[in-house]
């Protein structure tokens, strides 16, 4: 399948920073490169919606402020820290990730979140997505990210014609985002951050407001608002 044309790769990513850095929300993972925090917001933002994680987020890193204090701790107590929440796995996996990280096999990682998601994606409960974020937000490292809302901007975007339900239609999702993402790891942080406050403040599932997208003009699928495909 053809990629973006790098014109239009540059274009669409100029316009989109250009975008968040007037229309971005406040929101406390962004103010931090704690690989730590940024894993945490990522695990508790799964299936969760925004205004529930920042109830739980500041509360959760009160109890647990680093990896060593998950990994000293019981599973029981990092459990009940996550009651309310819901999909408890995801504090499971957190919890088995701190041990081996710490506990298991220091001599390994340092007791500190790699930094390149090959490396993140062999710990429990990380995968394709959460670990393109942690590389990106934390380290500022290049890497593209394909969750539910940039997967949806994408591909109205650059190629209406995919279904992301769809495993190779999936796997050219993250060949797009690769496409468009900037060469420098801080351009692509700004990059990945606007791609998902874009779908989840304009670009929605629900409703695609075209009249306020920043990247209409080279939109393939502009006009969504009278009928969402």
């Amino acid at each position: 399948m053809p990629r973006p044309a790098p014109a239009d790769a540059r274009e669409f990513s100029r316009r989109l920073r250009a975008w968040f850095r007037r229309n971005a929300r406040e929101l406390p993972w962004r103010d931090t490169r704690d690989a730590y925090r940024i894993l945490v917001s990522e695990l508790m933002l799964q299936q969760t919606q925004v205004s529930r994680v920042l109830d739980f987020y500041a509360r959760f890193l009160e109890r647990f402020p680093d990896l060593a204090a998950v990994a000293a701790a019981r599973k029981s107590q990092v459990l009940a820290a996550w009651r309310g929440l819901g999909y408890y796995a995801r504090a499971r996996n957190l919890h088995k990730l701190a041990r081996r990280v710490v506990r298991e096999e220091p001599h390994v990682y340092g007791g500190a979140l790699p930094a390149t998601p090959a490396e993140l994606r062999q710990l429990p409960g990380v995968g394709a997505y959460t670990a393109g974020a942690v590389t990106n937000f934390a380290y500022e490292k290049r890497a593209a990210l394909v969750d539910t809302n940039v997967a949806r901007v994408l591909r109205r975007c650059f190629a209406p014609h995919l279904r992301p339900k769809r495993a190779r239609d999936v796997t050219r999702l993250w060949a797009i985002a690769e496409a468009v993402l900037p060469r420098t790891g801080r351009a692509a942080w700004a990059h990945n951050q606007a791609l998902m406050e874009l779908g989840a403040l304009v670009c929605t599932a629900r409703v695609a407001r075209c009249s306020r997208c920043p990247v209409r003009s080279i939109c393939t699928s502009a006009d969504l608002e009278s009928g969402l495909r």
